[in-house]
């Protein structure tokens, strides 16, 4: 059993899942703060890739990446989200 697959079982949730359930029920502030952390990184990783040169190419990338590593990327992703939901729990307790 795949536990990242929505499929599967009513009493599995997806990491994804879990951080859109959460994030409508814990304190706004504190996932609002959260978001922007994230964003905040986003930014720094595009400033990045731009003083490299490597913006023009960041879409087909992605694409590429999501196509060609989708597991590793799928990975990632939850890892991103467990990441957010491990915050907000925390803050929130």
């Amino acid at each position: 059993m795949n536990i990242f697959n929505d499929e599967d079982d009513f009493l599995v949730s997806t990491p994804r899942r879990n951080f859109f359930d959460i994030s409508k029920n814990a304190n706004q502030n504190i996932v609002e703060l959260e978001l922007e952390k994230l964003f905040e990184r986003l930014v720094a990783a595009e400033k990045i890739l731009e003083e490299q040169g490597l913006d023009a190419r960041l879409l087909d990338k992605i694409n590429e990446m999501k196509f060609n590593e989708s597991k590793e990327f799928e990975d990632r992703l939850n890892s991103i989200f467990l990441e957010l939901v491990g915050n907000i729990v925390t803050q929130c307790e």
